[in-house]
């Protein structure tokens, strides 16, 4: 008789989930307090889970955490599945049809934007439930279930739906390495003694590269001191948060963390990117009072952050930025 063989070969979930919010926030610390934990255990269920599987999943550095290759692979694995598990039961326990509004963006403006926002809407409406479905897929908004979509496309790909705001990007980073006196950064040639931080695939949206915006500068051939790459862009501008680099930030992503002064804008040059927000309606949310509510809500929002500074003092694609628009 064959052993017996469990169908999945998984490590235990509550590590898992330790995982994802140790990679997500760049710190066991900041996971300790987003879990109710202290940081000896978070630190202490890592080491079990790396045991368990074989291989490390950070790179401790001094006062700094880096995910390793593998540990990007696990924490996007780790990430998707533990958000559908969630939708899974959040869906089920639902209390009643008709009161939640389910809203799907790309991960990046979930977790930057929308959800910082979200208490303000819940205040207003505490009757409403509001489900999220953060995904990078593009999925069809009937056949999901979906009420409402925040798309981060072209006019043309988003037919029928209504523009939240532009996009603009412009460098950023810790008001600690602004005011790093032995690094000023005053001129874009100053970031020669920096490390950038780049968006690992930028071949999809080449504008989030940093070529770009240092050809608008003026500095085309820059070399910087270093260079760190992230598979998404929420790790990215935590990266940046915690001072390990300077970032491409973007409208409107970046308004809370710099009103909260957790980033800083050292220059004031920004270009335009090819693609904006649209705001997308599922058929089947036609005539449902929570969507009209939730849509309007976004309307608001939108209109106060879409006319941000660095959108308005947006300059021009290059040339090349504006072939890469053509072939968007």
């Amino acid at each position: 008789m064959q052993p017996h063989r469990k169908r999945f070969d998984l490590p235990p979930l509550d590590r898992l989930e330790v995982f994802e919010a140790a990679a997500r926030n760049l710190s066991f610390t900041r996971a300790a307090s987003e879990l109710s934990r202290t940081q000896s255990a978070v630190s202490r269920s890592i080491a079990l889970l790396e045991d368990r599987i074989g291989f490390a999943l950070f790179e401790r550095r001094h006062r700094s955490l880096l995910l390793t290759e593998r540990g990007q692979a696990l924490y996007a694995a780790a990430r998707d599945a533990l958000e559908r598990l969630h939708d899974a039961m959040a869906k089920l326990r639902a209390p009643q049809a008709g009161r939640t509004v389910t809203v799907t963006a790309n991960l990046s403006f979930a977790s930057l934007w929308l959800i910082p926002r979200l208490r303000g809407f819940t205040r207003e409406h505490p009757g409403v439930d509001v489900r999220i479905a953060a995904s990078n897929d593009l999925l069809d908004l009937d056949r999901a279930g979906i009420d409402l979509a925040v798309r981060y496309s072209t006019g043309e790909r988003a037919p029928g739906g209504s523009k939240l705001f532009d996009e603009a990007v412009f460098p950023v980073c810790s008001p600690a390495l602004a005011r790093d006196p032995a690094r000023p950064l005053a001129t874009p040639a100053d970031l020669a003694r920096h490390v950038l931080l780049h968006l690992e695939d930028a071949r999809l949206a080449p504008w989030l590269d940093w070529a770009q915006w240092l050809e608008s500068a003026g500095v085309p051939d820059l070399r910087p001191a270093g260079a760190l790459r992230f598979s998404h862009y929420d790790q990215l501008v935590q990266a940046a948060v915690t001072g390990q680099g300077v970032a491409l930030g973007r409208t409107p992503l970046m308004r809370e963390l710099m009103r909260a002064g957790r980033l800083v804008a050292p220059f004031k040059r920004a270009i335009a990117t090819p693609r904006s927000y649209y705001l997308m309606r599922g058929r089947r949310s036609l005539g449902n009072a929570e969507v009209d509510a939730f849509a309007q809500w976004l309307r608001v929002e939108a209109a106060r952050t879409g006319a941000a500074d660095y959108a308005r003092a947006g300059t021009r694609l290059s040339r090349r930025s504006s072939r890469a628009r053509r072939g968007t």
